[in-house]
């Protein structure tokens, strides 16, 4: 609403949540976990703390 840009997360109707942040998919893709993995459709994105802490309130449980 302010026209100012920054990262955010939002829950979706479906129940998903998007994250709007910063795409590092080239820069940390190949310093990923073992145990974990990448699609190719999908971008590995980089939120700041403030933000994921900020929204947890906002976040279910279960």
């Amino acid at each position: 609403m302010s026209g100012q840009t920054c990262p955010d997360i939002f829950e979706l109707s479906d129940g998903s949540f998007a994250i709007i942040g910063t795409d590092a998919t080239a820069t940390l893709d190949g310093n990923l976990p073992t145990d974990a993995a990448r699609a190719e459709y999908e971008r590995i994105v980089v939120i700041d703390r403030k933000t994921l802490i900020h929204a947890k309130k906002d976040i279910p449980d279960a």
